[in-house]
């Protein structure tokens, strides 16, 4: 008789990063059971990606290629299969891509997605053939300023934006990317058939034709209503032209819809179960709270963006919009939503201050921060190397003494520079982080909210349709105790709390001298 565990279902969960392409595999209940992992820039060199990005060459511009993320669709599939990974127990897919990326099919492209062969790898059946921009926009493009303004004024001015989309105009924004790719290519924009979000792109290669987009990485757009989460008519004629609406497709669906099933390509090709269920992908930020939190969580996420998501529960008050955040709504609660802030200069300047002045070690960069009193002595220290999105478009490195006066960089002592880039970053979030106890995650994170996704889906589908995500983990109940999930990692110290706190104001006037100093003249 053969065992349970090689006959149980899996549900496979897919995250395309910024950097890589990750798969995470969880059991019924609700545990990973295996991960696999493609590093684009060490294992796709070819594709001559820094950090799996590509700077153009208008001012801003930051693309990547779409034959890249097909191919490693095919590696990180073949990494599980090598790794004894019986993919026939998998039952259903979802997952998640970076935020704000879009991908443009061609004419042809649901004619190709329908009939791939098994004896060839995606890339080559797809690429070029299947999309009209070979390189997607992706969320560190900051080349559409003169779209967002645009599209602020509009409406009516950036808080009326945000009271509609839930968001100001921002430049990563497929709305806007839509407008200047239309605005600077007319003719192939004009042959696109169909316009994705990177979380749309990647079921459609499972399912067979364009999947529609996902209610909560939707509300990325400056195109949805985040209120009725419906396409807003107004803002997909002035993104797009009237024929956006047929470019965009279907109005947006909830996390755990079962879009079909998988194709033969991945049937025959890898051995997939012919029933196995393809459901909507959403956003990587959404897909973090489904797998980390419940409503009134807060998660602070240290990627290549950091970013900290509030999921806020259900509730008959219609949420505040503010133009410096964001409003999302919720992937598998509809009527729920999440608030987000979101900082471009994450992960990569710390890295680049950890090169510059802790000799590339993270080990020497903590024990600098260990021998640096809190508060750096009154230095505050603002690392911008790419154009920031709170505050806007601003660039560089500032640098301020305990009475606000700026500070030349190089009157700044190298060994407080690691504080300096964690305390400025930490403080632009909440001061009150600080008073509050610290808890870190496993690393699976994004991918496994999209494995719960797909568990969800499957699920909901058994049960003819019904059921809640709660619902589903409540029936977890308490199983999970004996694993470490979240470790408690810090306790707050309140003479520290009190000490960041009283620094907010005087990090507030520096930051508002920062964005004095970006602030170009005005072209006559």
């Amino acid at each position: 008789m053969a065992d349970s565990q090689e006959t149980s279902p899996l549900f496979l969960g897919l995250d395309l990063s910024t950097q890589g392409l990750k798969a995470v595999l969880i059991t019924e209940d609700g545990h990973v059971t295996h991960e696999s992992a493609v590093n684009f820039d060490r294992e796709l060199p070819h594709y001559g990606t820094t950090n799996g990005a590509i700077k153009g060459p208008d001012e801003g511009e930051v693309t990547s290629p779409v034959k890249m993320w097909l191919e490693a669709m095919d590696l990180v599939v073949s990494k599980m299969q090598n790794a004894g990974v019986n993919l026939s127990q998998i039952m259903a897919i979802s997952g998640d891509g970076q935020q704000h990326g879009s991908v443009f099919w061609s004419a042809e492209a649901e004619h190709l997605l329908s009939t791939l062969s098994p004896a060839r790898g995606l890339a080559d059946q797809l690429s070029p053939a299947a999309f009209t921009f070979q390189r997607s926009p992706i969320w560190q493009d900051s080349s559409n300023t003169r779209e967002c303004r645009e599209l602020e004024e509009h409406v009516g001015g950036p808080q009326v934006l945000a009271d509609i989309t839930g968001s100001r105009a921002y430049e990563r924004f497929t709305g806007n990317q839509i407008r200047r790719l239309r605005r600077l290519h007319p003719t192939t924009y004009a042959e696109t058939s169909r316009v994705s979000l990177v979380s749309s792109f990647l079921p459609s290669l499972f399912v067979g034709y364009i999947a529609p987009i996902e209610v909560s990485d939707a509300s990325g757009m400056n195109l949805m209503n985040v209120a009725t989460c419906k396409w807003e008519q107004s803002l997909l004629d002035f993104c797009g032209g009237p024929e956006l609406r047929g470019k965009i497709g279907p109005e947006p669906v909830p996390g755990g819809t079962v879009l079909g099933r998988i194709t033969t390509y991945w049937v025959e090709r890898y051995g997939f179960n012919p029933e196995c269920l393809i459901a909507p992908f959403t956003g990587d930020n959404p897909a973090t709270v489904v797998a980390l939190s419940s409503p009134g969580d807060a998660i602070l996420s240290l990627g290549t963006s950091t970013t900290l998501l509030l999921s806020i529960p259900p509730t008959s008050e219609p949420p505040k919009r503010f133009t410096s955040s964001h409003l999302l709504s919720h992937p598998t609660t509809p009527d729920a939503h999440i608030a987000m802030l979101c900082y471009k200069n994450g992960a990569l300047a710390r890295e680049q201050v950890r090169d510059r002045h802790a000799a590339g070690s993270w080990q020497t960069f903590n024990a600098l921060v260990e021998d640096t009193a809190p508060g750096n002595d009154g230095l505050l220290g603002f690392y911008f190397p790419l154009p920031e999105i709170i505050p806007p478009n601003v660039r560089g490195a500032f640098f301020f003494d305990r009475a606000g006066a700026p500070l030349a960089a190089d009157a700044v002592p190298p060994a407080a520079h690691p504080r300096a880039i964690l305390e400025s970053q930490f403080l632009s979030l909440a001061a009150d982080v600080f008073g509050m106890r610290v808890y870190v995650a496993g690393p699976q994170g994004a991918a496994e909210g999209g494995a719960q996704l797909a568990r969800f889906a499957w699920w909901k589908h058994a049960n003819g349709g019904r059921g809640t995500f709660e619902e589903l983990q409540a029936m977890d109940g308490e199983e999970d105790e004996g694993e470490e999930r979240l470790r408690l990692v810090a306790e707050p110290v309140q003479k520290r709390v009190e000490l960041y706190q009283a620094s907010i104001e005087r990090y507030r006037q520096c930051e508002d001298a920062v964005v004095r100093m970006c602030a170009r003249p005005a072209v006559a």
